[in-house]
């Protein structure tokens, strides 16, 4: 990920870090205006790490997106409540990545495209309640 933001002229990358403990500590320390977490980390998981940094009033301004190998709707969710402005698979094209970061950069929130399964899967169905009863009205209103 670094060698690929790297060679952006408008992409600095200010620190990495190898387990989530060291991910918030940075975070404290730097205030990037993006920070890229993994779900599963060393030390606490990303999703804690993620809502530890996005409740901290100093790192208000922090924008975390999450970047997993694992399509599980539960971490999608979770991510998103823990307060991610994003979620994306490590699968994501390069130009792809690099986009998300300028768009969350700016205050946006991006979700993948593999996420649209999750999001139809959110959307209100009919559901199948039975038909009403058949009934005739007359000019009056009454019911027959």
């Amino acid at each position: 990920m670094d060698t690929l933001l790297v060679a952006r002229a408008d992409i600095e990358v200010v620190g990495e870090t190898a387990d989530c403990d060291a991910a918030v500590r940075l975070t404290k320390n730097v205030v990037p205006d993006v920070v890229w977490m993994d779900i599963r980390m060393p030390g606490c998981d990303g999703l804690v790490a993620t809502q530890t940094i996005v409740s901290d009033p100093h790192l208000s301004q922090v924008r975390v997106m999450i970047l997993t190998t694992f399509a599980l709707d539960d971490y999608r969710f979770d991510a998103l409540r823990a307060g991610a402005s994003g979620f994306l698979l490590k699968d994501t094209e390069p130009a792809d990545l690099v986009a998300a970061v300028r768009t969350v950069a700016s205050g946006d929130a991006l979700i993948s495209p593999a996420m649209t399964r999750l999001m139809e899967n959110l959307r209100p169905r009919p559901n199948n309640r039975a038909p009403r009863p058949s009934s005739t009205s007359s000019p009056s209103g009454s019911r027959t």
